[in-house]
């Protein structure tokens, strides 16, 4: 059965990783999904390998121009969205001392305006009925070192899930969170990390997970796709765990 049979759906960041992976399940449950990405390559070659029912669009959420083009961008294929998922980003990390200006403002450009400026501009056109996700991430539950600007700027974006629920229930439209754990992602590409770090990295943090894995993208998406679905017509401004049981559990 086709969950979301004419059903059109806006991914931001969705060329690779979590975003893509849910772009795919959204076309396997018959929707039509449009993809952002911040470069001409990938948004190419992630249409190509989705399919007939994807368009890309080249933008980037940490450049408020692009944001601000997106909606006529999406008006040349479409005239409404049923589905937002504002998922593009990534994390930079490093300790107090060293974080630049420049940096903090990347961090907060791309996730926190680009966020909220995404949403902001698409509202006029989610239909009735539709649903919002935002991607935060389980991060901001502890303090981690070095992490403080990302962990701050996703902290953020978890308030606006509430605060935007409560505007956008009158327009019924429903708005939640999904909040990934330690998930195979390229997400170490843009941290700055060498080769070996991010190895060395992901050999530390593995035995501390309930699982002794890191989440897949597909199981990233199962969860988006829920809350995207009418088997969650009455959820609405939570943020959804899905890590494994990191944050809820001890080994």
């Amino acid at each position: 059965m086709k969950k979301f049979k004419d059903k059109v759906v806006l991914i931001t960041g969705g060329t690779n990783g979590m975003g893509f992976a849910t772009a795919q399940e959204f076309i396997n449950n018959g929707a039509k999904v449009i993809i952002t990405g911040r470069s001409q390559k990938t948004v190419d070659k992630a249409v190509s390998d989705l399919g007939a029912n994807t368009i890309g669009i080249v933008s980037n959420a940490g450049k408020l121009a692009d944001v601000f083009e997106l909606q006529n961008q999406i008006n040349l294929h479409t005239n409404k969205l049923d589905i937002l998922f504002v998922n593009a980003g990534y994390g930079k990390f490093g300790p107090i001392e060293m974080v630049s200006p420049a940096e903090f403002d990347e961090l907060f450009d791309m996730l926190v305006k680009g966020t909220f400026f995404t949403v902001q501009q698409m509202l006029p056109i989610i239909s009735e009925g539709g649903s919002i996700i935002l991607n935060t991430t389980t991060l901001t539950g502890v303090g981690h070192a070095n992490m403080s600007v990302y962990t701050a700027a996703k902290a953020a974006v978890q308030s606006f899930i509430k605060t935007f629920a409560a505007e956008c229930t009158s327009k019924k439209i429903r708005v939640n969170g999904i909040s990934p754990g330690y998930i195979t992602t390229n997400i170490f590409n843009n941290t700055g990390f060498t080769p070996e770090e991010i190895h060395n990295t992901i050999e530390t943090v593995t035995p501390t997970l309930p699982f002794k894995r890191f989440g897949k993208p597909s199981e990233i998406a199962k969860a988006v796709v829920f809350l995207a679905s009418d088997d969650s017509s009455y959820i609405h401004g939570i943020e959804l765990t899905v890590d494994g049981g990191l944050s809820k559990t001890k080994s």
